[in-house]
């Protein structure tokens, strides 16, 4: 699958683009804040329905404008979509798929699978659960329509029990009906705990056959699904914890609180790995997630890197690139330095200058 072209309309500092992709290597290259990243982001949203920056919609709309729009041609096993996306600033955003309206975002997903890996997800190990957890979520909402709906509900029934608990239900007479909204809160719960246990088992096997690749087998890495509460034990400790989540006036037990496990050689490489250690298992993740997509869906996942080259060192560069064959890569970078000359195919490469965007001849 690949992106055969993006249109976009009063979409972040572009007026007005069009821009079409080769289904391997594109370059995007320029100085810093000149619209690069923001290219990559459109098609992000356009696949996800959601940035990776986690920005709100009016905030990705051109300054003084009131929609902005993004267009995606898009061709999986020779079979062509298009995606239409209007972004609002005081309304829900729109989303057609060949021309018909969908009802859901959840009727997006999977259409094709996106993979964005940016310098911010190096520090994925080393930040807090929630970074882990997106990891996680974003991924699996992709490769399935259930789990994605799953967690959209979870999350619906979370925010009212949370409403509850702040002292709204008290004031409205609702406290009385925790009950019901904790039934619910447990159904789609067990999905979700199941559904991550499921991904962490089979990405654990790709992580460590990649590691071993980078390392040279001169680290043994393990990763583990760190549950807030297993999915048999959901119930009984909502109940057990509704005293302390009056108290604290939030919900304290749940997959909102899961996190992900990594250990180096035995030990907790969040806590106890360097720098080096950290970065380099960050990496395992993504280039895993490359590979576990691929085995699943029989079809390659399109790849956007944001600058990721310049912060890494030539090692994990070629571990990087050595992955990616074969896989349309749309790549942002400030230079376009030697290393990117002499070890990758350049079948586009673009300037990017002032949000104007120019194809370099011969290419």
């Amino acid at each position: 699958m690949y992106i055969e072209s993006v249109a976009l309309t009063n979409f972040r500092n572009y007026e007005s683009l069009e821009l079409e992709f080769s289904d391997k290597t594109n370059i995007l290259y320029g100085d810093n804040a000149q619209g690069k990243t923001n290219v990559l982001e459109a098609s992000y949203v356009g696949a996800t329905t959601r940035s990776h920056r986690m920005a709100r919609d009016k905030d990705m709309i051109r300054f003084g404008e009131e929609e902005a729009h993004i267009r995606l041609n898009v061709k999986k096993r020779e079979v062509g979509h298009r995606i239409d996306m209007h972004l609002r600033k005081n309304k829900s955003k729109s989303v057609m798929i060949d021309g018909l309206p969908i009802r859901r975002s959840s009727e997006l997903f999977g259409l094709i699978n996106i993979i964005f890996f940016s310098p911010e997800d190096l520090s994925i190990i080393k930040e807090g659960p929630g970074e882990r957890r997106r990891f996680m979520d974003m991924e699996l909402c992709q490769l399935s329509r259930i789990y994605y709906g799953n967690l959209a509900g979870y999350n619906k029934v979370l925010n009212q029990r949370n409403n509850i608990l702040r002292g709204v239900g008290a004031r409205n007479g609702m406290l009385d009906t925790l009950e019901v909204w904790d039934d619910q809160l447990v159904q789609y719960g067990k999905r979700i705990i199941t559904e991550r246990e499921n991904f962490i088992r089979m990405l654990r096997e790709v992580v460590l056959r990649v590691h071993e690749k980078i390392t040279g087998g001169k680290e043994s890495i393990e990763i583990r699904y760190e549950p807030n509460v297993s999915a048999d034990e959901f119930a009984e400790m909502l109940q057990k914890k509704r005293e302390t989540d009056l108290r604290y006036m939030t919900t304290m037990t749940g997959p909102q609180r899961d996190d992900i496990g990594i250990y180096i050689d035995g030990n907790d490489v969040r806590v106890y790995g360097s720098q080096g250690q950290q970065r380099t298992a960050a990496l395992t993740l993504k280039l895993a997630e490359i590979e576990l997509v691929r085995e699943m869906i029989s079809d390659t996942p399109i790849l956007l890197l944001d600058d990721v080259m310049s912060e890494l060192d030539g090692k994990r560069r070629e571990a990087l690139l050595g992955s990616i064959q074969g896989i349309q890569t749309i790549l942002t970078c400030t230079g376009y330095d030697d290393f990117i000359r002499e070890h990758m195919e350049q079948d586009r490469i673009y300037r990017v200058t002032k949000g104007v965007i120019t194809r370099e001849q011969g290419r």
